[in-house]
């Protein structure tokens, strides 16, 4: 984490220093312990996609001739007001936050602030923890993931209602279908909970799959569905989702 500090402080050392967050279902995740998950978007100005990919793709080049260790994926999103990409990454521990040296991303300092920075309006960063046990079994060739997030005014009976729905997944599926993150503060915008869906590519999304409300109630009956889905109701605020593309030449997730 102390390296991500470091690079992302390269990558807007015009604009601010950032603490970090986002979206990397490819990055291993331990199912017996909660990881952190660290988050940047990033809205260009408008014009400037060559430009800041062809940055990235510098910055990336030169942090890897130094032997940088640091691993992230970039995610672009489909949809949403401006062209918006997403910088994420995972750490074990906040002590990884006090680790601040970064020898390959303080050589590589000067393309980032020459050919990363012009083209960005904005970042915004978060942070959050990940929930292994509301979680699926990790799969590999993630190219794609949908993301539904939610504000909550009832944390307690959200997660009821949600555990709930798990276990009718589990019950008729197998599995559990997403990455749940629970997000560590924020400001009024930041979602308090999220879920990833991963895909190996877009057209995995056209294969017909039955509502998660559909489920239950094959599971366990239309009364069951109903007095979930009024608890998840009550508790919701606000809820939100996008899709973003993971890519692949501009990330690095190690070997």
């Amino acid at each position: 984490m102390g390296k991500q500090i470091t690079i992302y402080g390269m990558l807007l050392v015009l604009i601010a220093m950032v603490s970090i967050n986002l979206l990397s279902v490819n990055t291993v995740q331990a199912q017996n312990n909660s990881r952190i998950l660290s988050m940047t978007e990033f809205t260009l100005k408008q014009g400037h996609n060559t430009q800041f990919r062809e940055g990235i793709k510098a910055w990336k080049k030169c942090y890897l001739e130094n032997n940088g260790e640091w691993t992230w994926n970039l995610w672009s999103r489909v949809q949403g007001e401006g062209n918006v990409y997403l910088l994420a990454s995972y750490m074990d521990k906040w002590a990884e936050m006090d680790d601040a040296s970064d020898e390959a991303g303080q050589a590589c300092q000067n393309l980032a602030v020459n050919l990363i920075n012009p083209s960005v309006e904005k970042a915004v960063s978060n942070l959050a923890r990940t929930m292994p046990d509301m979680s699926k079994d990790l799969v590999d060739g993630t190219e794609v993931v949908s993301v539904y997030l939610w504000r909550i005014n009832n944390s307690t009976k959200f997660l009821e209602a949600i555990r709930s729905v798990q276990s009718s997944l589990k019950k008729q599926e197998g599995d559990l279908r997403g990455y749940w993150y629970n997000s560590v503060g924020g400001d009024l915008n930041a979602p308090h909970y999220f879920v990833v869906t991963p895909y190996p590519n877009f057209a995995a999304m056209d294969k017909p799959m039955d509502g998660v409300w559909d489920v239950v109630e094959k599971a366990d009956g239309k009364k069951k569905r109903e007095q979930l889905q009024a608890d998840y109701r009550d508790a919701v605020d606000q809820s939100w989702s996008y899709m973003y593309r993971r890519i692949g030449d501009l990330s690095h997730a190690g070997n």
